[in-house]
């Protein structure tokens, strides 16, 4: 029931006896008519159904505060209306509705003969105020009687009261304008305490009282004073503003905010603010520079204080300008930092001013500021690519105002660094790839990279000329890594650090230059110790690692009597050429053959002073590389130059021999030897003089290339005593294996900083040039293999053989035995050159594979010079070559022996018919000529007729006629 009653409320009615109290509604009370309470009686009644209905309906209709249905329906609305569902919700009210007003009829009739006899009464009780309304009316005229008959002196009072009340109004206006006069006083304090909001609005709160007050002659006075106020605050403003552009502080610029937004300036204070960091830029650079150079022109001449900032940076010295370049940098780090800032603060307080208005109800009041809030969104998005625009300039003004040139390498690449990071800091703060910049560094990077790499191939050519290839003693766990020049690659870098001298990352979120140094700090910085305080330790002191490494070598094998000491000292594995194994059985040391050859120290590489010095450079090719990316391919073919000289150093020194190329061997692969010419062709300058009628474009050409090196004195190459210079041949020829292998080892680090249309170039000089580098071994080694054995003695002892014997011999001949002490001997030589340098097992075994190629050659070439030969003699020559196999395998473990079929199967032709002497003549074309013949007219008389001889003769003829 109480619910009823409460709905009731709601919807304008009342319970009878509630509404006796209101005689007013009694005229407007209106009891249903016989034919509604027929039409509600009639209606199909189920009071279960009705009361479902009546639960069914929310209960916040029900309460007793002030409630809009209305609102409240409306805001229950979804985002997006459906016809059909609002009809059907409508029809459940409408259910609710006429439920409530049967429950209502229905009370209503219970009421009924209450409500008549109480409206009786209610009818009773209005005849009565009626009564009382006419003596109320006799009692004012009565009463107005009174008042007419007043003495002059009760006006008077009347008069006196009036004017008492007009002067306290007086008052209190005299006391506003006094407030108002002392307005300007605390105005200039809020302002020295940079409270612009508040100044400003007192300002304007005064100026709206001052209005009221208008009619006063004194207000007009002070309504002017209040304006000039108003626009002295705009003023102090602007200054107040001009300050965030080198120093941004929250709180400052908040009030400043606040202030043009009282104002209903926000447009006009970031127009403003653009202005100010333009300006702040150019006055930031200009004192920078101007207090460098008038620092530097120790005196205190006001010239400098009237160039132009591009004549200004032409009077900073050497001495101070990289400082002048750091401090320049800060500066212009400190105003985009600034701006970053700025643009932090609006973000923030856009979706702040968002939320808010999204909870007010002022449409027009969010439209403007939602305005507001994009100009000025545009205009902060707009204004980061100006400033930085401007910041390129300024600095590339200050670049070209001095020749780089004029700079060391480190000084340079400290230049180079601050630039790259200011290009970093570019990027993260618009996006910008900085062209400007990298077209003026690039410029004058290449420029000064070609002067540096031109005295640095003079240097080269200066350190290949006086080195004696000896062997620089580095540890065995040598690495270019624990180089200085090659830091920067074992290390990720840090934005705040030099690209060269970068701390290890210690989180692998990457944080950006603006959040690293929100807070404080400055990219720019440099530091005291540019050095890294570690020292390299990348040499041996007496070739061991340490004291426990030396004696360990020994303690195992001492016993070992018929062990080479040699290998006692050193055992390298033979297929991957590791370091000293400790842990080795004596019958495996047994086992090795005499073609392992080490030094008697750990298995360290082989390199040169001058080797460590091309990787040095190579290392600081990379820092430049790294640091100006733009640059890398000219840094990546100046580097290639480096490889490329001292790969032909090595060939002209130790290789190039034009007896070479005619043994047929293919010593020299048409890749090494078109490497060459691409070399000797392009870098290798080869003309003594200068020819005064030359071109100036030959002239230009001239001075891009390198006069041919040529070997020291000091290194003699022509000594038996040291297989002619072996040990030398090998530091210098695995020193260039060795700078080969750093070069495999970099071309991932090269390939990832090549630009995309240079990358040919990169594949083309690993794959033609670096991986040439161990090919050179092959005619390097020969030489020494081509006169460590006496083979023209042995051609002498087979000339003396004689071979038309009649009857099987079973000892072999004496040639055999001096050729096996030949090799003897090279075995021995080969031992003393490893106790200077280890000697690599491929080296060992390519000098050996020289040696007995060349001894089986020379074999076939003395069988060739045999006149007379019986089947006996064929038999004899095959047990000598059988007797010096079978001596040669117990000196080399080298398998299969090289050119072991070259012998046996010339050996074997001697016993071919024609018909297949023919075909194997056209088969076998390694044979010569001399050979062939040879070979054709020993057969004649035995099992080959004149007749056959001319036609294998002619056959002969015509695969050597091609050759001519």
């Amino acid at each position: 029931m109480q619910k009823i009653k409460s709905l009731m409320t709601r919807q304008g009615l009342k319970s009878p006896p509630e509404s006796l109290s209101d005689l007013g509604a009694i005229e407007s009370l209106r009891v249903p008519g016989k034919e509604e309470f027929r039409e509600l009686r009639e209606q199909p009644t189920d009071p279960l159904a009705e009361q479902e209905l009546i639960n069914s309906i929310e209960q916040v209709y029900f309460s007793t505060d002030s409630f809009d249905i209305v609102k409240y329906e409306l805001e229950k609305l979804p985002p997006v209306l459906n016809l059909q569902e609002l009809e059907e919700y409508r029809d459940k009210l409408k259910q609710q509705q006429a439920a409530v007003s049967k429950k209502v009829a229905d009370l209503i009739l219970e009421k009924q003969p209450a409500y008549v006899k109480e409206l009786e009464r209610v009818t009773s009780l209005q005849t009565g105020l009626q009564l009382a309304a006419v003596i109320c009316t006799n009692g004012r005229r009565h009463l107005n009687i009174a008042k007419e008959g007043f003495t002059q002196a009760s006006l008077g009072l009347l008069a006196n009261q009036r004017k008492r009340q007009l002067l306290i109004g007086l008052l209190k206006s005299l006391r506003t304008i006094k407030t108002l006069q002392r307005t300007d006083v605390r105005l200039s304090e809020m302002l020295e305490e940079e409270d612009y909001p508040g100044a400003i609005q007192l300002c304007l709160e005064c100026q709206k009282a001052a209005s009221t007050f208008k009619h006063y002659s004194c207000i007009s006075e002070l309504n002017s004073k209040l304006q000039d106020t108003l626009e002295q605050i705009e003023e102090q403003l602007d200054v107040a503003l001009s300050k965030i552009c080198k120093n941004f502080d929250i709180n400052h610029y908040t009030k400043v905010q606040q202030a043009y937004r009282l104002l209903g300036k926000t447009q006009t204070a970031m127009d403003q603010l653009h202005m100010h960091f333009t300006q702040a830029i150019h006055n930031t650079v200009f004192q920078v520079v101007l207090g460098y150079v008038e620092l530097c022109a120790g005196n205190t001449d006001t010239k400098f204080q009237k160039l132009q900032y591009k004549d200004l940076c032409t009077h900073v010295t050497p001495d101070s300008y990289i400082p002048c370049l750091a401090d320049l940098c800060k500066a212009l780090w400190e105003v985009m930092l600034s701006y970053y800032r700025t643009m932090e603060w609006h973000e923030k307080h856009d979706n702040e001013d968002t939320t808010s208005a999204s909870e007010g109800n002022n449409m027009i009041s969010t439209e403007e500021t939602n305005f507001d809030r994009g100009y000025i969104k545009k205009k902060l998005e707009h204004g980061l690519t100006r400033i930085w625009q401007d910041v390129q300039l300024k600095v590339k003004t200050y670049l070209l105002g001095t020749d780089l040139s004029i700079f060391k390498y480190d000084d340079f690449i400290f230049v180079l660094d601050i630039i790259s990071r200011l290009m970093q800091v570019g990027e993260e703060f618009c996006g910008s790839k900085s062209e400007v910049l990298q077209e003026s560094i690039r410029k004058q990077s290449v420029n000064y990279f070609k002067n540096y790499h031109r005295t640095r191939l003079d240097e080269l050519r200066m350190f290949l000329e006086n080195e004696t290839w000896e062997l620089c003693p580095v540890k065995s766990n040598f690495s270019i890594l624990q180089l200085h020049e090659f830091k920067f690659m074992e290390q990720s870098r840090s934005p705040s650090v030099s690209p060269s001298k970068q701390p290890a990352s210690t989180s692998s979120k990457t944080v950006t230059l603006f959040e690293q140094y929100c807070s404080g700090g400055n990219p720019f910085e440099i530091q005291a110790n540019h050095k890294d305080e570690e020292t390299e330790d990348v040499l041996a002191s007496n070739g061991y690692e340490s004291d426990e490494q030396e004696k360990s070598a020994y303690q195992e094998y001492d016993s070992d009597s018929d062990v080479p000491e040699e290998l006692k000292r050193d055992y390298v594995d033979e297929q991957t050429g590791d370091a000293p194994v400790k842990s080795v059985s004596r019958e495996t040391l047994k086992s090795r053959k005499k073609s392992d050859y080490s030094l008697n120290k750990v298995n360290a590489p082989i390199l040169t002073n001058t080797t460590l010095n091309v990787i040095r450079l190579v290392g600081k090719y990379m820092q430049m590389m790294n640091i100006l990316k733009p640059i890398a391919f000219d840094v990546i073919h100046f580097m290639s130059q480096l490889f490329d000289y001292y790969l032909y150093a090595i060939y002209t020194f130790f290789g190039r021999n034009d007896s070479l190329e005619s043994t047929g061997l293919g010593l020299s692969s048409s890749r090494l030897r078109t490497t060459l010419n691409r070399i000797q062709e392009s870098l290798i300058d080869l003309e003594v003089s200068a020819d005064p009628t030359a071109t100036l474009t030959a002239a230009e050409e001239r001075k891009e290339k390198v006069p041919s090196p040529h070997l020291s004195h000091l290194v003699v190459l022509t000594s038996g005593d040291t297989l002619y210079g072996l040990a030398e041949r090998v530091v210098a020829t695995e020193s260039l294996v060795f700078l080969a292998e750093q070069f495999e080892f970099l071309q991932p680090h090269l390939d990832a900083v090549m630009p995309a249309v240079k990358k040919p170039f990169l594949q083309q000089f690993y794959s033609q040039t670096v991986s040439t580098a161990s090919e050179l071994r092959k005619p390097i080694y020969w030489i020494v293999a081509g006169k460590a054995i006496d083979y023209e003695q042995m051609l002498l002892l087979m000339a003396n053989v004689k071979w038309d014997v009649k009857e099987i011999m079973s000892q072999h001949n004496i040639y055999v035995d001096a050729l096996l002490k030949e090799f003897e001997q090279f075995n021995r030589r080969l031992n003393e050159v490893s106790k200077r340098v280890r000697i690599p097992l491929p080296v060992s075994n390519i000098l050996w594979e020289h040696c007995i190629r060349l001894a089986n050659r020379t074999i076939v070439e003395g069988y060739a010079n045999v006149k007379k030969c019986s089947n006996e003699g064929r038999a004899l020559m095959q047990l000598d070559f059988q007797q010096f196999l079978m001596k040669l395998e117990k000196l080399t473990d080298i398998r299969p022996i090289p050119d072991k079929e070259f012998v046996e199967t010339y050996i074997k032709a001697y016993y071919l018919t024609e018909n297949d002497m023919e075909r194997w003549i056209k088969e076998h074309r390694e044979y010569s000529t001399k050979q062939l013949i040879n070979l054709v007219n020993v057969c004649l008389g035995s099992h080959i007729n004149k007749k056959a001889r001319q036609k294998l003769l002619a056959a002969i003829d015509d695969i050597d006629r091609p050759k001519r």
